[in-house]
């Protein structure tokens, strides 16, 4: 197989290719849900992976919760719909999961598929539980209001960014702890708590599809508040040339320092949760979050294509996030990469350490850190290896 320049990375690599063979001879049989669990591996395979982690029961109603919400997603990003056709779907979108002939034909490859074959999604919904139900719908409707206000408003402030992150994830949040509380396996987590995990990863997100967002057809996405970038560029969309990098640079770091905030709220969620299952599908989105953060701080990447962590690593954190401590460390190793990037002469440099520094001694204070030795170096697998895995 020629040389591995990480063996530690080898096993965890071996084991996430098992899983996800696993996965794809799991589809169950009744055809709504083979078309829910089939469509759940093609518009996020990273998600269908971690939702394995969950019981069967729980596991049908986050399956069916991320669906209706991609497809509600699927609404709000396709820019050739009319606001006057959109803000009314996204608005009533709650309804539609209850009747099982509602579909929309818009978006693209699988998500038109989603959409033009929704009725799936519908009949499944209808089968969980009440509880589960009452969940998905609320969430459903605050999150399309949400979303229909901001059809016809710009991000300009960053309490504006808050708000609009609250609606697209901080929603999903509430929405997740609350079927964790129904599932009867977890107390029901704070809003605020709840919040800051979801928008922690919708930061996340923000700040690595700048490049996707602003080079949207027919009409750019821009999330990236106004109150951020214009301290750098006259347009959002000048940061993604060569000749600004370095202003460009210098917002990238704002942006990162800003989503850093959410950090110490998500390490309280996830140290309060009791069932293994749960834990672990929390904790992976959120590891791959810090360790997303260290990789694209001071990296201009970010605006010239597409950056993330490599398999290997990836594979290393969802097989190593059992426990609380593997959680402390992950963030704690993360967080000091970071710490490691940030130049004296960046705008924000001292807010950055400061907020590195508090999660640091959070990590530190559980008197629980091991040794993983994460980098976030390119792996230099040899071709044979690529195509394995």
């Amino acid at each position: 197989m020629g040389v591995l320049s990480r063996p530690e990375e080898l096993v965890p690599l071996m084991k996430l290719r098992v899983a996800a063979g696993r996965i794809k001879r799991q589809i169950p049989p009744e055809e709504h849900w083979a078309f829910a669990y089939s469509m759940l591996q093609k518009v996020s395979r990273s998600f269908a992976l971690v939702i394995q982690q969950l019981g069967p029961e729980l596991r049908n109603a986050v399956c069916i919760f991320y669906l209706v919400l991609r497809a509600l997603d699927t609404v709000e990003d396709d820019t050739s719909i009319p606001a006057d056709v959109k803000v009314p779907i996204l608005q009533q979108f709650h309804q539609h999961i209850y009747n099982r002939d509602w579909h929309y034909s818009c978006g693209t490859k699988d998500y038109k598929v989603l959409m033009d074959k929704f009725r799936h999604v519908s009949t499944a919904f209808l089968e969980l539980g009440q509880g589960y139900q009452e969940a998905i719908e609320e969430i459903t409707r605050r999150m399309g209001t949400g979303m229909a206000k901001f059809i016809c408003k710009e991000v300009e402030t960053v309490d504006d960014y808050n708000e609009y992150c609250h609606y697209v994830a901080g929603l999903v949040g509430y929405g997740l702890s609350r079927l964790f509380y129904a599932a009867g396996t977890e107390d029901l987590a704070s809003d605020s708590l709840s919040n800051s995990m979801g928008l922690f990863l919708q930061k996340v997100n923000i700040i690595r599809d700048y490049l996707e967002d602003i080079n949207e057809i027919p009409k750019s996405r821009m999330f990236w508040p106004r109150e951020i970038w214009s301290k750098y560029a006259d347009k959002l969309e000048d940061l993604k040339y060569e000749e600004n990098s370095e202003k460009a640079v210098k917002c990238l770091n704002d942006m990162v320092t800003n989503a850093l905030v959410h950090a110490g709220d998500c390490l309280q969620y996830m140290s309060a949760l009791k069932d293994h299952a749960i834990f672990r599908f929390c904790a992976i989105p959120q590891i791959m979050a810090i360790g997303t953060c260290a990789l694209c701080y001071n990296n201009v990447n970010v605006l010239r294509g597409v950056v993330k962590m490599r398999r290997g690593l990836t594979a290393r954190v969802i097989d190593e996030a059992n426990t609380m401590s593997d959680v402390y460390t992950a963030f704690y190793e993360f967080s000091s990469l970071l710490e490691s990037k940030i130049d004296n002469n960046d705008p924000n440099a001292s807010l950055t350490r400061k907020r590195v520094a508090a999660i640091k001694k959070t990590c530190k204070s559980s008197c629980s850190l091991k040794r993983r030795g994460y980098d976030l170096d390119k792996s230099k697998y040899n071709a044979t290896l690529r195509r394995l895995f």
